[in-house]
């Protein structure tokens, strides 16, 4: 275990360290880790025999079947390989917003995730978008980062990425399924906010085959917000400002409007097979991750 970490508490660590990602489909990687694949190789798992041919490896004959039926079968094993975990992180400008804020919450998932794969010998690669040239080494970092002696600089490098620009979700899940070389579990950590939407990214990834987990994180003052009178509202990512008066009605309709938009989200996930969840940057970390996430089989 790391000894020292700002993005999560040694406690959180130690639970963690107990979990496996439960992936739905077995890895199809050529590099060799933890995770049984359909691959025939020569682990320790037992899969099947075929008769012997002519240059086989006498070492893996079964001698106890040649005893009972005096024919020669070869021993096959199912080789174990590594799952690719691929997490989107947005790191757009409107993750800035809100006490606490969304974009330290959803690197601090980022870092849980991955931690769990680093632990079970996983490949993991964080995407964060829109992309920036002030940490881009940072984030370069994090494009593939494998085994648990790498988790330290993992941790250290998520802390260096910065949230700034619009969010292009479309664009960056796109991209991302086109060059992520095999499919494997993705998770998705963002406030959806996007204009453009989400619906042709996040379709994109399912045509891929990847194994999908979906956070939408929105703050305490979006998802409640306390705030009545007149207001200068002003969009984050692209600076447009607008004179509003917030009363109680439109306060209600305001809050429609919120549940409108993520139960959406969350039906069209349902609906193509994608786990979906909904947390405040107020929830308690435990909560999410060692209650929801555990429950949902994400990890276990």
């Amino acid at each position: 275990m790391p000894t020292t970490s700002s993005i999560l508490s040694p406690e959180i660590l130690r639970r963690l360290e107990q979990f496996q990602l439960l992936a739905a489909r077995r890895a199809k990687s050529s590099a060799r880790g933890e995770r049984r694949s359909r691959a025939r190789g020569q682990s320790v798992e037992f899969a099947d025999h075929r008769n012997y041919v002519a240059g086989d490896d006498f070492r893996y004959l079964d001698w106890n079947l040649y005893g009972r039926l005096e024919k020669l079968f070869l021993k096959l094993y199912e080789e174990e390989r590594e799952l690719p975990v691929t997490i989107f992180l947005d790191a757009s400008e409107s993750m800035n917003f809100g006490t606490p804020r969304k974009f330290d919450f959803a690197r601090q998932i980022a870092a849980a995730l991955g931690y769990v794969a680093l632990c079970g010998f996983d490949r993991v690669s964080v995407v964060a978008f829109p992309g920036s040239p002030a940490d881009a080494v940072y984030r370069g970092a994090l494009r593939l980062v494998r085994g648990r002696k790498s988790a330290l600089s993992f941790f250290q490098n998520l802390t260096h990425v910065a949230a700034a620009g619009s969010a292009e979700l479309n664009a960056a899940l796109r991209r991302g399924a086109l060059e992520t070389r095999q499919a494997g579990v993705a998770l998705v950590l963002s406030d959806f906010l996007d204009p453009a939407g989400y619906e042709a990214g996040l379709a994109a990834l399912v045509g891929r085959g990847f194994q999908i987990s979906v956070v939408q994180i929105l703050s305490p003052e979006e998802l409640a917000p306390t705030t009545f009178g007149d207001l200068r509202v002003v969009d984050a990512e692209n600076g447009a400002q607008e004179e509003v008066t917030f009363g109680r009605y439109r306060m209600k309709a305001y809050q429609q409007t919120v549940q409108n938009f993520c139960q959406r989200l969350r039906e069209f996930c349902r609906g193509r097979g994608i786990n979906f969840f909904l947390a405040s940057s107020d929830t308690a970390l435990e909560q999410l991750l060692l209650k929801q996430l555990r429950e949902a089989e994400v990890w276990g």
